[in-house]
């Protein structure tokens, strides 16, 4: 059968179980809403508590923000071991079991961050806490993203799969979304020393609420045939085997594309929505909650435009589509941070929504491609560990660096130039791929088996 057949014959035949996808995709955006609420809450509050409350006094306010920082990077260098130990977890036993792990394990972490004292009550024992559990939460976190886009991914339609697996992408923003919101009414209906002292607590506290929600709504999904018949195939065939290491021996380059791909989206973001309050705050003393209300208003713009965007890469096709976020994403800094000098409140809330629009172009399609590089024995491993690498060397340092390069300089052009070459990274990246838009996912794994010996040559 040819991917054209494959491909109508797909599109046909989810139409007719709608509710069941929408279901499926309902649990992988809830419990994806509660994880990135967790890790994003983090973020916020790195920029705006953590630097003040768990770190001693310098004299200069970006040198606890640093320190805060690094802390926070801490989370993305446990992502990639916790995306080899969830890929292959999930890769053997199954997307739902391991993420329903994950929500409980990220919860957890998250709830006791609310409760520890601060460097003013233990000393440094106070940020070697938070560390420990910011690396318990990034390790949770690290097989959380793979197995949520591919629960979701492999149950789709292949004419929409982009469209449909983005749902969970635009769950991210929802996630952030609410950190945000519960940020943005505790700080405008606390003092500064209430907020500072035990409001921020509260946000943190909230999330045992969400994850007995997550992780009940995820004990309601099935896993996907093709994940049923991959697992079978394994353990029919002894020499067929899956996980983290096989997709290094057999797919590098599929890796090496990936952790591309994910590079200037990783980094743009968390300039936009972390960086973005540094320099507004640090530079020009801009008010809290005005900062956190531009976030809100940015975020929901986001969520809308993610599925949209994902659908324009099942028309039009992926690369085309990415390239547009990788292109437009490196000019983004050299308008944006003009508009946040005008200290002008609409002016900024329009540089940050415009920011997330453009990282949406190459963030709504990037599981459905991710998914397409892979067979689905090891699918699981190949996304998260191409993924959460890179994490290490983009989303962890960006904030960091640009926060750093600020303090020395006085000036956000070392960091407009970082996210220039990181584009130009991405868009390599993407050039080296195949148009994969409409294949069917049996059609990688029909590949995958002729590799292996497994096909009779006729079939091949």
């Amino acid at each position: 059968m040819s991917v054209e057949q494959r491909s109508a014959d797909n599109a046909a035949g989810p139409a007719s179980k709608g509710s069941g996808l929408k279901k499926i995709v309902a649990a992988s955006m809830v419990g994806t809403v509660v994880e990135w609420y967790e890790f994003f809450l983090y973020a916020t509050a790195a920029t705006l508590v953590f630097g003040k409350y768990f770190f001693p006094a310098t004299g200069n306010e970006l040198d606890g923000i640093i320190q805060a920082f690094i802390t926070y990077a801490v989370g993305f260098v446990a992502r990639p071991l916790g995306g080899i130990v969830f890929g292959q977890i999930g890769d053997k036993l199954g997307r739902k079991p391991t993420l329903q792990l994950t929500i409980v394990i990220v919860g957890v972490a998250t709830f006791l961050m609310g409760c520890l004292p601060g460097f003013a009550d233990i000393g440094y024992a106070a940020p070697a806490l938070l560390v420990a559990l910011r690396f318990i939460q990034g390790f949770a976190l690290g097989g959380e993203w793979g197995g949520a886009v591919l629960l979701v991914a492999e149950h789709s339609p292949n004419s929409k799969r982009a469209f449909w697996s983005s749902w969970p992408q635009a769950a991210v923003p929802v996630g952030n979304l609410l950190a945000t919101l519960v940020l943005f009414i505790m700080s405008t209906t606390l003092s500064p020393e209430a907020f500072l002292g035990w409001g921020w607590r509260v946000a943190f506290w909230l999330s045992a609420v969400i994850v007995f929600v997550g992780y009940y709504i995820r004990t309601h999904v099935t896993e996907a045939p093709i994940f049923l018949e991959a697992k079978a195939l394994v353990e029919k065939e002894q020499a067929v085997s899956y996980g983290v290491f096989e997709v290094v021996r057999k797919y590098p380059k599929g890796i090496l594309q990936a952790m591309g791909l994910r590079f200037a989206e990783n980094i743009m973001y968390y300039l936009v929505v972390s960086f973005a309050i540094v320099y507004l705050k640090s530079v020009h003393k801009y008010d809290t909650s005005s900062l956190l209300l531009a976030l809100l208003i940015a975020h929901v713009i986001h969520f809308l435009i993610i599925p949209q965007i994902g659908r324009l890469a099942d028309s039009v096709g992926r690369k085309p589509v990415y390239l547009i976020g990788a292109i437009t994403g490196a000019a983004w800094p050299f308008f944006a941070f003009p508009m946040f000098d005008t200290r002008n409140a609409m002016v900024i809330v329009l540089a940050v929504t415009i920011g997330l629009c453009l990282h949406a172009f190459m963030y709504a399609g990037q599981p459905a491609i991710m998914a397409e590089l892979f067979p689905t024995r090891m699918r699981y491993s190949g996304v998260s560990l191409g993924s959460q690498v890179t994490s290490i060397f983009a989303g962890s340092l960006a904030p960091l660096l640009a926060t750093q390069w600020l303090k020395d300089t006085g000036s956000w052009v070392p960091t407009a130039i970082y996210l220039v070459v990181a584009c130009a990274i991405t868009a390599v990246a993407v050039l080296s791929l195949k148009e994969t838009k409409g294949i069917a996912l049996e059609e990688v794994d029909k590949a995958d088996a002729a590799r292996e010996g497994l096909l009779p040559a006729s079939s091949r």
